[in-house]
């Protein structure tokens, strides 16, 4: 506003100037004219300053009203400004205002659906909760009606792996046993039990199993019982206890510590025998067969045993184990008698007075290790063992005995993978060693005597071929074919194996014996004669199945066939049979039926 008063006012005052000027310098000529008439009739005119004077005083009085009208301007401008300022200061405030509004309407949008998601959360648990509860009552409801292992006490106990079995065995060479074959007591061909078939049915192998799981915080404890009827209780008796055989298979307690750490004790498996979990008892995996004395070249023992193990990452695991001793009679011919090595039971021990018991110096020692990598389980084991007699070497008096003693090893291995998407299953196992006869499933010999009383472990290996079916669920289709084998080990005529052995007896059958009594007619069979010599090896291949009409919560009605063929070789010596594969030689042909109920 000032600057437009600054441009108008001179430029008014110099247009007065202008016009003033003009006047005073225009003609004169017309007033020359009329200067009388002028002089008579007008006034006269105000001089150039008091126009000026007059032009300086209105212009004052246009700049004093352009002033004020300035300064009415300025403070309407002023009350403008001011109320602009006051509406953008309410503005503001309407914004801030606004956007709490906003912040507040944004925060209970999300409490809302904060809210809504909470809501449909209770409906969600709400009815996983219900459905938990019909599924938990379901399952109680279930546990009491059909309870999968009794409680007692914080523990469970399940009879699982406890079966009624009703089974036969037809062989075409007699051996005097039952649904249990001895392997080498397999009958030489021309001997008189290989003129004899046999059949016999049995339900002895009904298998009754109990087994108490605890859990704590940092352990599981384990406790397994296991019991047939197989044992023939010699030491059964009415004269004190009363005490007949419910034969003991497995006895063992377990404590599985949640670091990897396993420690057990008692009757069963020992730990040479492959295993399928680890070093886990009682994950034993043993060959698919009805026969209870399953597979010639199979490596077991079940006896008492303290275990070690440990767990590295559920890959690598490492164990060891003091098991008991056993040592299986000297074997060989013409072996000395000069000697004291074992003894029949005593009765009053509880040990059966018709069976062996060698005076053990120390527990056979075992140490083992086994892989699971990701495809098939592994191992590999070494045993330690220890032999020990007393000789006599004086004729006439004790004088000068001593006791001898020697040890023996054997280191064995195995595998068992599956193939073709768990379909197929391969296995190879086998050890080899001096004096490890006793781990083979024939038990072929242990040691046998040098001609000054002195022990000699043999040496001997077993190894065992596994391929296993499984189309489905219900059926398993199994063939095996193993072996034991033990070398020679001779002085002359004296140890095992010797080829000076009279053999000529083996290839007939022998002659009969003295005549008949009480009216009979002809003459008692015979034993054979010169034909001494010792096992070389048994060989078995079979092949067999189990099926499953029915598998469920009822348990399982399984029914198996088997076929085996047995071969039993003897070390040749004098005058024996014509046979590639030694001496003579017995073979036998064996068929086993089942039929279990398996509890659930």
């Amino acid at each position: 506003m000032k600057l437009r008063l600054s441009v108008v006012a001179p430029v008014v005052l110099a247009t007065s100037l202008a016009g003033s000027f003009a006047f005073a310098g225009a003609p004169q000529e017309s007033a020359k004219k009329s200067d009388a008439t002028r002089k008579a009739t007008k006034p006269t005119k105000p001089s150039v300053e008091d126009q000026i004077q007059a032009l300086r005083e209105e212009m004052e009085g246009q700049i004093n009203s352009l002033r004020n009208d300035l300064t009415e301007k300025n403070a309407e401008l002023q009350k403008a400004q001011q109320a602009a300022a006051d509406a953008q200061a309410a503005a503001a405030k309407a914004e801030a205002a606004a956007n709490a509004q906003q912040q507040a309407t944004t925060e209970n949008s999300a409490a809302v659906t904060t809210l809504q998601s909470t809501v449909n959360d209770l409906k969600s648990n709400s009815l996983s909760l219900a459905t938990t509860v019909s599924d938990e009552t379901s399952a109680i409801k279930k546990q009491i009606a059909n309870p999968d292992a009794i409680n007692f006490k914080g523990i469970t106990i399940s009879p699982t792996g406890s079966f009624l079995a009703a089974e036969s065995v037809n062989r075409t060479g007699a051996t005097g046993g039952g649904i249990n074959t001895p392997f080498t007591g397999i009958p030489l061909q021309y001997s008189d039990y290989a003129q004899l078939s046999e059949f016999t049915a049995t339900g002895r192998q009904s298998r009754l199993a109990i087994k108490a799981v605890g859990k704590l915080a940092n352990m599981t404890l384990s406790g397994y019982y296991e019991m047939d009827w197989l044992g023939t209780g010699i030491t059964s008796n009415n004269n004190q206890s009363n005490s007949y055989v419910l034969r003991q298979r497995q006895l063992w307690t377990d404590a599985k510590l949640s670091n990897g750490w396993d420690f057990s004790g008692g009757q069963g498996w020992s730990l040479a025998t492959e295993t399928t979990q680890g070093l886990t008892r009682g994950s034993e995996i043993l060959p698919a067969t009805i026969d209870p004395q399953y597979e010639a070249g199979f490596v077991w023992t079940r006896q008492y045993s303290f275990r070690v193990s440990k767990d590295f990452n559920r890959k690598f695991f490492m164990g060891a184990s003091v098991e008991n001793a056993q040592t299986l009679n000297p074997a060989g011919s013409n072996l000395p008698t000069n000697l004291l090595i074992g003894s029949a039971g005593n009765g009053g021990g509880l040990f059966n007075p018709t069976a062996n018991y060698s005076f053990n110096l120390a527990p056979d020692f075992i140490a083992k290790m086994a892989f699971e990598p990701g495809w098939g389980h592994w191992e590999i084991f070494g045993i330690s063992r220890f032999f020990r007699d007393r000789i006599y070497p004086n004729a006439t008096s004790a004088a000068g005995a001593y006791n001898d003693s020697i040890p023996g090893a054997g280191i064995g291995g195995g595998f068992r993978a599956p193939l073709a998407n768990n379909k197929i299953t391969i296995g190879l196992k086998g050890l080899y060693g001096k004096g490890v006869g006793r781990y083979g499933s024939s038990t072929i010999a242990d040691i046998t005597l040098r001609p000054d009383g002195q022990i000699d472990p043999l040496k001997a290996f077993s190894t065992l071929s596994t391929v296993e079916l499984n189309p489905n669920s219900r059926l398993l289709v199994y063939l095996n074919y193993g072996g034991d084998y033990v070398y020679r080990d001779y002085w002359g005529k004296i140890g095992y194996g010797s080829p000076l052995t009279a053999m000529s007896g083996c290839n007939t059958e022998p002659v009969t014996g003295s005549g008949a009594t009480n009216g009979a007619i002809g003459y008692a069979p015979g034993n054979p004669a010169n034909c001494g010599g010792n096992n070389k090896d048994v060989q078995e291949g079979t092949a067999g199945y189990w099926f499953y009409f029915y598998k469920g919560p009822k348990g399982g009605l399984r029914q198996g066939f088997q076929y085996s063929y047995f071969t039993r070789n003897i070390w040749s010596g004098t005058g024996g049979p014509l046979n590639p594969n030694g001496g003579a030689k017995g073979t036998d042909n064996v068929i086993e039926t089942s039929l279990r109920y398996y509890l659930p």
